[in-house]
């Protein structure tokens, strides 16, 4: 990814803008948004370099995905600390979401089976299952805490541990799809999503751009709904409730 002045210039000015937001408001985000930019730069720059060798050599492309998807299960995993061990869970979910999806778009096929779709959609839909998967496992442990009394009381009814929580993980999944839900309601109407202005700046036209951005909405929108309800199924029974000093609430340390 080339670096010249303007570019430098501009992002330093939306960081310092976001910063100084935060700092004004007396929210301890400010350096974190310095840091995700620079690593984002970092990481674009080397992503970009690596791209060139797997669409070079096709069969490199199982690494990239590998360590793509790595990344996005270990991220998701980090954040669910109220949970024993979630990184299998984490794991399974993230997968789970991602076969699906990837095996239907390039089974029917509704994009033709290359390396670049396949790296271009693979990479959406890792960091939706990501998302997913940290929304729904925080807003599950959240409730949990929240809702512990009754919780215990079913328990004591006779409730299994997946009966009494089962309610809190419905509504975790639904909350949890409200952001992907959100964007694809409005797609068009308040925004151009990403895939859609870069197929069109990339020389495609409106139509094939709007046709790839829609499966990539689409997808995205079926990997975090098998991500989330795999992932509520998978720790919606534990046997030890989650304490409030394991967990951050999900309305200050969500990513």
């Amino acid at each position: 990814m080339p670096m010249d002045a303007h570019l430098i210039i501009g992002l330093g000015c939306l960081v310092a803008v976001a910063a100084g937001c935060l700092l004004w408001a007396r929210v301890d985000r400010a350096p974190a948004v310095a840091t995700a930019v620079v690593r984002a730069v970092i990481q674009l720059t080397l992503v970009s370099l690596a791209l060139r060798g797997v669409f070079a050599a096709p069969p490199a492309a199982v690494a990239a995905l590998a360590v793509m998807l790595t990344a996005a299960v270990i991220t998701a995993a980090r954040r669910l600390t109220a949970f024993h061990r979630p990184l299998p869970a984490v794991a399974g979910s993230c997968v789970a979401g991602a076969a699906v999806t990837l095996g239907i778009v390039f089974a029917v096929p509704v994009l033709d089976p290359s390396t670049r779709h396949l790296i271009a959609l693979s990479g959406s839909v890792f960091g939706g299952t990501m998302t997913a998967c940290t929304l729904v496992g925080r807003r599950l442990a959240d409730g949990l805490i929240r809702r512990r009394d009754e919780v215990e009381g079913w328990l004591a009814l006779g409730a299994t541990p997946r009966q009494a929580c089962a309610p809190i993980a419905r509504q975790a999944v639904g909350e949890a799809l409200v952001p992907a839900l959100d964007q694809t309601r409005t797609t068009g109407l308040v925004t151009l999503p990403g895939a859609f202005v870069g197929a069109l700046l990339g020389g495609a036209s409106p139509g094939d751009a709007a046709r790839f951005q829609i499966v990539i909405l689409t997808g995205l929108l079926t990997a975090e709904t098998v991500a989330a309800v795999a992932l509520a199924h998978l720790l919606g029974a534990p046997r030890v409730l989650p304490s409030a000093g394991e967990h951050r609430p999900a309305h200050r340390g969500a990513p």
